[in-house]
């Protein structure tokens, strides 16, 4: 029983801790948007191909996360630098 409280704990951790940069396509200009939990949006780039590069080097420095929103809205997909 012990183990399977550890375990979980450690799942919990996974899931909580670090950054996420969320990668989006803005629907007002077309242009692609990093942006952090909290909404603020942290560059923006002509393509999804340069926003994908500056994103993951981001990730990679700050041990974090990346969820990726295609410009349909549904998510696309998330990996970690991990």
């Amino acid at each position: 029983m012990a183990k399977e409280k550890e375990i979980n704990e450690e799942k919990e951790d996974v899931r909580t801790a670090g950054k996420i940069y969320h990668l989006s396509k803005r629907a007002s200009d077309g242009k692609w948007q990093v942006k952090i939990a909290s909404g603020r949006v942290l560059k923006l780039f002509d393509t999804k191909q340069q926003a994908m590069e500056y994103t993951k080097a981001m990730a990679e420095n700050q041990d974090a996360g990346v969820l990726v929103h295609p410009s349909k809205g549904k998510n696309k997909g998330r990996f970690s630098s991990k």
